[in-house]
């Protein structure tokens, strides 16, 4: 039972990869969409944006919440290539005993890092869109504070961390009033550690396009 659902999960992320390539490559191999952006001047291409990321570990039934920035580049009208970094702050849990109700902290830390491309609707001040990308989580144990000085000194100790590949199918929308938008993503992290653990993934925050 147990390898049935690991073939399942492999065969879900093959769907998922294959799916994603096969948009890439119609998008790449339309002419109209080369036409299009360099009629454009090459202008709306970047996109900057920072956000609020709630990560449910499935593993262990643990919620961590954090910040994280990205930086998006068009390489054509319905295509970005992106990049993003996370930090998840160690998290509270009440334990009850029966002398009462105590707060603990979990001491759980993760570190995100993800790149792949973004494809997306480009007209319009609200913009739907999908996307696959790579990378690695790093899962710390630290009962520090959570301060800039922990997490500069959790990121300086990276590879001593519990460190696993990442695959991130996901999609959202973004609305945009000029150059300002908000946007939303929902998606399943992915990691890898003797098997594949799914995980729900959601962040939301400002963007700035130019």
């Amino acid at each position: 039972m147990k390898r049935a659902v690991i073939y399942m999960k492999c065969a879900y992320m093959k769907c998922a990869v294959g799916v994603v390539l096969g948009l890439l490559i119609s998008v790449i191999c339309t002419p109209q969409a080369f036409a299009q952006y360099k009629a454009s001047g090459g202008l709306d291409h970047v996109e900057i944006g920072a956000f609020g990321e709630l990560f449910r570990i499935s593993q262990s039934d643990t919620n961590l919440a954090g910040v994280g920035a990205r930086l998006s580049v068009n390489v054509l009208p319905l295509l970005q290539f992106e990049a993003e970094t996370a930090y998840d702050f160690n998290q509270v849990f009440t334990e009850t005993d029966p002398s009462g109700a105590f707060i603990q902290r979990t001491n759980l830390r993760a570190i995100h890092g993800l790149f792949g491309p973004k494809l997306e609707t480009n007209k319009g001040p609200v913009r739907l869109f999908l996307t696959a990308k790579g990378g690695a989580v790093g899962f710390h144990l630290d009962p520090g504070p959570a301060t800039v000085g922990e997490f500069f000194s959790n990121v300086g100790s990276i590879r001593s961390q519990n460190v696993s590949g990442v695959f991130y199918p996901g999609g959202g929308a973004e609305a945009f009033l000029g150059p300002i938008g908000f946007r939303l993503d929902v998606g399943d992290e992915i990691y890898f550690n003797d098997s594949a653990h799914h995980n729900l993934r959601v962040t939301f925050g400002p963007t700035i396009r130019f």
